[in-house]
Formats: structure tokens, sequence, C-alpha cells
């Protein structure tokens, strides 16, 4: 690659993503030729980031100067044949492979043979794209994240031929362009859309089941911290685009059950319910259109006396969760009895138990333990008071106790919403399969834990990474939880991390 500092850089491909790299690299001062097959399109992208950027000059993040000079960077050029001396090019054109591989063949023979050659897939094997090209160690993926301008994370992704100085020099180069890079081996999904698709698949089999609303389910998982819940957030990206991209997944896995697509999606997609841009999906969208409200929950009255149990393997979350839950209790005027070194984490009051979700449904818990009277709640990750958690009772729980554990809850500061006896509850089997994935990540040398949780914060806006949440829970109550969602559904779907089965060991 040209060893200057600030290479000029071609980018093919004009439309979002293309004009978007084009920006951020003219913006840390390289000369950026902007090309696309379409005849006109890299002029019009160029006028548009115009306005984009006089639009940063009218909210003071961009002074008039800046804004001129990198937009005098970009050149339009009509032939791949002006941008022969370029040193890096990043090609941002359709998700095909071989629309990809042919573009590769003809940068190969026209640009200089230390010149790096980029594609932004967001999908596609960097090992495939290189295929047939003389030298396949210059290619890397440098896969950046709509709109790219704004998002922070470019994920640098080798294939297996991929020299490890262009993968570090793609590295340098992202992070002095002002993003964050994360090192990615390409394995499908890279990092960001391998790690995220527990996110949506959980709540997808949540509702096949028919354990909750699709309101109710994002509630508990905003509840925890994210930002939209996985119902809003695929009617955001489109039913059509997230299905897509969960079958590309599925089949590069050739057919790994962990990763196989919703019927309750696919159904979606085939009635034209893709989300905000028909109008409807989960939701509906549009002028006067209300958002849905939750039930209200039906509480009970205040048990005088509890009794609080723990095992201590909760993990510090649960610990401070716990604390807070039983000053809340006896602020309420509830005399609250700590019984430490027990079996299980949670309330009993009356004769009945208000406990942790392990991974079993409080049915199954209720016939095992020999206790009717049985109610579960979530993960209490955040649990920030007015936020909502769910909880499930046993088949044979009175409405009395029902109530009564609604109740409870209530007193902490949270918002209550009983959903169907389902095992792992919401947020602790979504975080779970999140933790999973991202450790089978680490196992098969994708990317590293920090890289992980870096990922998933930058990329879609996580609260936390994986192995953070790791931190704040117990990997023995992890794996425990996701053997027992295994045993419940008997398939190959969840099926522990060896990594994470090591350290569950070692603890």
């Amino acid at each position: 690659m040209n060893t200057s500092t600030s290479p000029t850089v071609l980018v093919i491909g004009a439309g979002i993503m293309g004009a978007g790299i084009a920006q951020v690299a003219a913006q840390a001062g390289h000369a950026v030729m902007l090309f696309d097959t379409r005849e006109g399109a890299a002029a019009a992208a160029k006028d548009k980031l115009g306005q984009s950027l006089q639009a940063l000059i009218a909210k003071g993040r961009l002074s008039e100067q800046a804004a001129h000079a990198a937009l005098a960077r970009i050149q339009p050029v009509g032939r791949l044949e002006e941008a022969a001396d370029a040193g890096l090019a990043v090609e941002a054109i359709v998700e095909n492979l071989e629309a990809k591989r042919t573009l590769l063949r003809q940068l190969e023979a026209l640009l200089a043979p230390e010149a790096i050659l980029a594609s932004n897939t967001s999908s596609i094997s960097i090992t495939a794209l290189a295929n047939g090209l003389k030298a396949p160690g210059r290619v890397v993926g440098m896969h950046f994240f709509n709109p790219v301008p704004l998002m922070k994370l470019v994920e640098v992704v080798s294939g297996l031929q991929t020299e490890a100085a262009v993968a570090e020099r793609v590295f340098q180069l992202a992070t002095a362009w002002g993003k964050t890079a994360v090192h990615a081996r390409s394995t499908p999904g890279f990092i960001v859309n391998r790690i995220a698709r527990p996110y949506y698949a959980e709540t997808l089999a949540l509702l096949q089941e028919r354990a909750s609303s699709p309101a109710v389910l994002d509630a508990c998982l905003r509840g925890a911290g994210f930002r939209m819940g996985p119902c809003e957030l695929m009617d955001l990206i489109g039913h059509d685009t997230n299905f897509s991209v969960t079958e590309s997944v599925y089949q590069a896995n050739f057919g790994d059950k962990r990763y196989q697509p919703s019927l309750v999606q696919r159904d979606m997609v085939d009635g034209g319910l893709l989300g905000r841009k028909s109008g409807r999906g989960f939701f509906a969208y549009g002028e006067g259109v209300s958002t849905p409200e939750l039930p209200a929950p039906r509480l009970g009255a205040l048990p005088t006396r509890v009794r609080w149990h723990d095992s201590g393997d909760g993990g510090p979350a649960l610990a401070a969760f716990g604390q807070r839950w039983r000053e809340a209790l006896t602020t309420a005027g509830v005399a609250v009895e700590t019984v430490a070194g027990s079996t299980w984490i949670g309330v009993e009051a009356e004769g009945g138990r208000l406990a942790l979700t392990d991974g079993r449904t409080a049915s199954q818990r209720a016939a095992e333990e020999a206790h009717a009277e049985l109610a579960l709640f979530d993960w209490p990750v955040v649990a920030a008071p007015g936020s909502t958690m769910a909880f499930a009772a046993a088949a044979g729980a009175s409405p009395a106790w029902q109530g009564q554990a609604a109740a409870m809850l209530a007193a902490a500061g949270l918002q209550p919403q009983q959903v169907e006896d389902t095992p792992g509850l919401v947020v602790a089997r979504t975080l779970a399969m999140l933790i999973n994935e991202a450790a089978d990540a680490v196992q098969q040398g994708v990317c590293t834990p920090e890289g992980a949780d870096l990922a998933m914060k930058l990329g879609v806006n996580y609260p936390a990474g994986p192995f953070e949440w790791l931190a704040r829970w117990d990997v023995r109550a992890v794996t425990a939880l996701i053997d027992r969602l295994d045993g419940f559904y008997r398939g190959e779907r969840y099926r522990v991390s060896p990594w994470l089965r090591r350290r569950g060991w070692a603890r």
C-alpha cells in the first residue's frame, strides 16, 4: 500500500454506505475518488454530502472551512481507471458474492500491487471474496455501520489469506478516521451480526409460543437497559432485511439450529408486514397511531413478613438488586429476615415463594420442589426504578399468591408484567444466549472478549457487552440456565459454549 499517511482512497458504490465512507475519509484528510456504475450517481452523492455538511455547519458541529475542505477532497470519477493511483479501495456495492469478486479482480489488475482492497460487506466471507485473486493477502473486510459518519465501530475482518500487516494497517487507518476498530475473523456474521442473533431469536421464539405480546417483551428488555426492544428494532430494520440476514447466517452455518429463522417473521415478510417502511410490523405506524399500552398488573396485598433466601451464587447484579428490594420492603413496613446459604434466591412469604428464574418453568420447579405456591422473576440486570420485569407463576399457584408476587415486585419500584410460564422468562434467556454466542465467537477465534464487548456496544448500541453481563452474573448460573433450556426444548439450539463450560468448571 502507499506508504503515505493519507493515501488516496477509492470508494466504489455511491449509495448511503459508500457516500458515508467517502465523507469520513475526506474529513480525515484523504483525497477520495467516488465511483458508481450508475451514471451521475457519484456526482449526485457528492451534492447530497454537501447538503449534509451544511447541516453540520448550521448545528455548529463543523466549521465552514472544514466542511468545504472535506467536500473539495471528494472527486466523482466516471471510470475506475481514473483512480489507478489509489492506495486503498473500499467497495460498498450490492451484497452479492460474484459481483464483489468480479470488482475485486478488476481492482487487482488496476491498482498498484501494494494497494489494499477492502470490502464493506456485512455478511459475505472475505476468504471467498479473495478466492481467485493473484494476491489474496491484500483483501480485507472493512465493515462500517450505518450511518457511517455517526457510528463509531469498524469491524476489520481477516480472511484465511489476509496478511496480518494489511489488517493492522486498515485497523490503524480506521482509528485515524475517528472510528473504534475491532479485529474479526471471517466467519458468518462476523462479530455483531452473529452475536446479535439471539436478541431477535429469543423474542421470536417467545412470540411463537404465545408467551406474551410484542409490547410486553419489548418493555422487559428495555427494562434491562436496551434502547429499543427487539420487536420495535426489527420493525425499524425491516423484517425482510432482518429475516434475510438470519437466513444467510443460518445457511452459512450449514443449518445450525441456533440460527434457525423464525416462522413468525417469515409470515410477516410473506404478508408484507415489514415494519416502519410498510406502515405496519409488530406495531402500527403513521399519523395518529398511539403506542400500545401495557396491561395493568393485578396487585395483591403485601405480606407482613418475608424471608429473603440467598444462595450466594447470583452474581453482583442480583446482590445489589436484592439489597435494594429488601430495603424497599422494609420501608413499606414489611419485616424482612435474611436466610444466607439457602439453595435458592428470592422471597418467601406466607407459604409462597417468589424465586429468581434458573431456566426451569415455574410449574416444573413447583413439581420438583413440592411447592405449589411458586412464582419466578426475571434476571435483574438493571432493575432501575420504573423498569418492567417479567414474572410467571406455576400452574397450581393461586390467584392470591400471583397478586402478592406482583405486589412485592412493585414494592421494589418495578412494573411487573406476568407472562406465560416459559423457561428462562425473557431477559435471563436472552442475555444468557447473547453471552453464549459471544463465548463461542471467542472460542472459535473470531474476536477477543474485549472486541466482542466493544463491537456490541458500538455496533448495535447495547447497554453492555456480553462479557460485561457475564461479570455481573455468575458463569455457573448462566450455563445451568442454558442447560435447562436445552432440557426443556430438546433441540440443538440451546447448547453451552465450551468456553463457558470450562469456566464454569473452573469455579
